[in-house]
Formats: C-alpha cells, structure tokens, sequence
C-alpha cells in the first residue's frame, strides 16, 4: 500500500480507503470483521463508516481496537441516509446525536473526518455548524468534510469552513470537478474520489437502421461505427488489467488526490483493490484515456 499526505495534518493517509457499512456485514459479524482485518493486513489506515448505525461502529471499533488510534483515520458520514428519515437530519441535535451514537458504540475515542453528505444550498442552519464547531472544540471531531458532486460543492469549497472534499471522480470527469479539486487542494482540504469507476458496458447497443430497397436488395448500408461508441473500450482489452484497476490507478495519478474510496464486501475483492496503487499504468493508456476522454466529449 502507498501512502500521500493528508491535507496539512502532516500526517499519511493510505491510498484506499474503506468504505464501511450494511453491505459489509449482510454476511454477518464475523465476515465484517474478517474484512476489516485483511484491510488492515494490506496496509489500509482510512475507513469511512456509511453511517452511524451502531452495529457497523461496533464491529469497525473492535476490528480498530487491535492498532494505535492515532495511526488509523475514520471519517463517519452524516446525512446519507439509510432509509430511515432521521439519518437525512442536518440539524444540530441530530448530527451531535448521530457522532456520539457513532462514538459510544465504536469506543474510537474520537472522529478524524465528520462528513456532510450532500448538504442543500440552505440545509446547513448556522446552528448546525456551530455545534460541529463544539464538537471539534471538545474533541469527539477533528475535521470537517463535505461529500458531493453537484455545483452548491463549489460555494462550500469556497467557504474555507471544510477539511476535506470527497467528490466523484472518474477517468471521463468534467471540468468542473477537476476545478473543484484544483481549488479544494488550494484550501489545503484532503481530497477523496469516489465512484472511481463506471462499467460502460452496461449501456445498450445502439440498434442499427436498415433501409431495404425491391425484394430487400439495395438498401441502405449499415451504418459504420464510429469511435464514439467504444472510446473506453481499450479498458476491457487491456491485457493483465482488469477496467476497474486501470480507472483506481488513473484516479491516483492526480497528486491532488489523497485517497480512493472503494468498496468490499469480501476479502478477494478488497485484495485485487489493493493491489492496484501498487501498479504503475501500462506506458501509453494514460494517453489513451485522455484521448478516449476528447472522443467521448464529441459525443
């Protein structure tokens, strides 16, 4: 695992982070821990809890619990919502109550990273924030994040009042997230990227269009196609590579990026992650991804 800075705490951050929460333990206790053990066998030092649910706190604390506090980052996302109408809750009551929740049942002492999951232009009450300013005041949190990818992410970003910008971002990112980040890392705020990798795929085939002529002769040429459609399709015919650890590697080669947030629910899955930051990309395919990129924004 490697390792870059965070933001301008001085200290290291690994290049995954892991994202925790329901999914992680729909297999049970055991298995969650066992994640979160080979996680840290690998060299991961940043977890992110989903939400505040008391059973993933519970299992991340115990798994965490093994290694020095100070060495481990875990960053708790509020207002992401897990179908429950209270995990949405801005307010100061309940962002105080969802860190306590989260720290009573983990026992982590405190929260390196609380993070405004997609905060409305007017969510965000001056109360609520002077509460997470209490709540750094006494400890419980020591940075403040904000998660999202819509424009009202540049009016906070440009508030200074946030540690760290979790945002999208993937091999085809606008230039408006690519700003975003430029100005996050100007703020000295830690940048996470996360939906790292979309499978292009899925999409379906664009059906081709026959004009038949007398007795279906003569008709209309099929259509030729184009670069458009397959401008990725390099990433799934690139030997010894699979699509999704060429997108991870790519997102780690921006320097302005601290660290990826992926997702596991079993122990392969996090080993071929986690090997991905320790390979270089193939020489030419970063060309080839920004070309792809132009090709795709032609489209």
């Amino acid at each position: 695992m490697r390792y870059r800075p965070f933001g301008v705490s001085g200290s290291a951050i690994s290049n995954l982070t892991l994202s925790f929460g329901a999914e992680a333990l729909k297999r049970g206790r055991e298995a969650g821990l066992d994640l979160l053990y080979s996680a840290l066998e690998s060299g991961i030092n940043s977890y992110r809890l989903e939400n505040a649910d008391p059973v993933a706190a519970e299992v991340l604390g115990e798994a965490l619990s093994h290694v020095d506090r100070k060495l481990v980052y875990v960053s708790l996302t509020l207002g992401a919502g897990d179908g429950r109408e209270s995990e949405r809750d801005f307010s100061a009551q309940g962002m105080t109550a969802a860190i306590d929740r989260a720290l009573h049942f983990s026992g982590l002492g405190w929260i390196d990273v609380a993070v405004l999951h997609e905060p409305g232009e007017a969510e965000l009450a001056q109360s609520s924030l002077s509460a997470l300013k209490a709540m750094r005041a006494t400890g419980r949190i020591k940075l403040l994040g904000i998660a999202g990818g819509g424009e009202v992410m540049d009016a906070y970003v440009s508030t200074g009042a946030f540690d760290a910008l979790l945002t999208p971002f993937d091999i085809n990112a606008g230039w408006q997230i690519r700003n975003r980040i430029r100005a996050a890392r100007d703020q000295d705020m830690a940048v996470f990227a996360y939906d790292f990798h979309t499978d292009r795929r899925s999409r379906a085939p664009e059906a081709p269009v026959f004009k038949k002529g007398l007795f279906g002769l003569g008709g209309g040429k099929r259509p030729v196609d184009t670069s458009k459609k397959d401008a990725f399709g390099f990433l799934y015919r690139t030997q010894n590579w699979t699509a999704e650890a060429i997108c991870l590697s790519y997102v780690l080669t921006d320097p302005s990026v601290s660290s990826v947030i992926v997702t596991a629910t079993d122990t392969d899955r996090l080993a071929t992650l986690a090997a991905a930051p320790e390979r270089d990309l193939p020489p030419g395919l970063a060309a080839q991804i920004e070309m792809g990129r132009v090709v795709a924004s032609a489209a």
